[in-house]
């Protein structure tokens, strides 16, 4: 009896293993398969598709074969009974909602006096449609909107715009400096250690592609400029949801 209790709990323990061993097989290959790109993988996860696997790498999303001999870029969309749904966009959601919290203390925020809703939002000095944004900031702070501000200078990181707005995050009056540099005035150079270029790479990671883009707390992005109506019907919409 003991001999055949010993044998089950044997078994039971090969079973076990055995996926978690192919899992970190199917892991490896993948990252030494993409590092032939030079792709720096960070986090690797088996999608709800049957043998594809998502790569978070330091240039974004990949979806690849379980052996690494494929690669797809672009979105993945599951059909069910309820309608269509993005799986890439449910994945990149978890890693947006980590990493505006861990740049939350590096934000430069307009905080609403009555705050209902907040949105943060990928900014760049240079971009008209940023501008236009931050022009309407009372707005957007009487609806109770709060905004706040993570750094995307689309020239990269070696131009004039990374400069200029790695100087207003550098600045003792970031708000002040932030208004100024908007309205068209020349930008005091400074350099400090807030991790500006960070807030870059997190944002080509997680798919920004432009300015202005807005991320919600859930960690769903909304590419391009809304007006301060259009956000407050948007935060409206996703209450009724929750609620419903």
């Amino acid at each position: 009896m003991l001999k055949k209790l010993i044998a089950v709990v044997v078994t039971s323990f090969v079973l076990l293993t055995l996926p978690s061993q192919a899992v970190e097989n199917n892991e490896a290959k993948i990252k030494a398969s993409l590092g032939k790109l030079g792709l720096e993988v960070e986090s690797i996860a088996p999608s709800k598709m049957d043998n594809l696997y998502e790569a978070f790498t330091n240039q974004g999303m990949f979806y690849t074969s379980a052996d690494g001999k494929f690669l797809i870029q672009g979105k993945v969309y599951e059909i069910s009974a309820d309608g269509i749904s993005s799986l890439t966009e449910e994945s990149l959601a978890k890693v947006r909602i980590e990493g505006m919290e861990k740049f939350e203390g590096s934000m430069i925020v307009f905080p609403a006096k009555d705050e209902k809703y907040q949105m943060t939002v990928f900014t760049d000095l240079t971009c008209g449609y940023c501008r236009k944004l931050h022009n309407q900031m009372g707005s957007y702070n009487d609806l109770g909107i709060t905004v706040r501000y993570l750094a995307y200078p689309r020239g990269g990181l070696q131009s004039q715009s990374f400069s200029d707005i790695r100087s207003v995050w550098c600045s003792d009056d970031q708000q002040r400096a932030m208004t100024n540099a908007k309205g068209g005035s020349q930008v005091e150079q400074k350099v400090c250690s807030l991790p500006v270029a960070d807030q870059y790479d997190f944002g080509k990671k997680i798919g920004v592609s432009g300015t202005p883009a807005i991320m919600l707390d859930d960690g769903m992005m909304l590419p391009g400029y809304k007006t301060p109506e259009q956000m407050q019907q948007i935060f409206q919409s996703y209450s009724v949801k929750k609620s419903g």
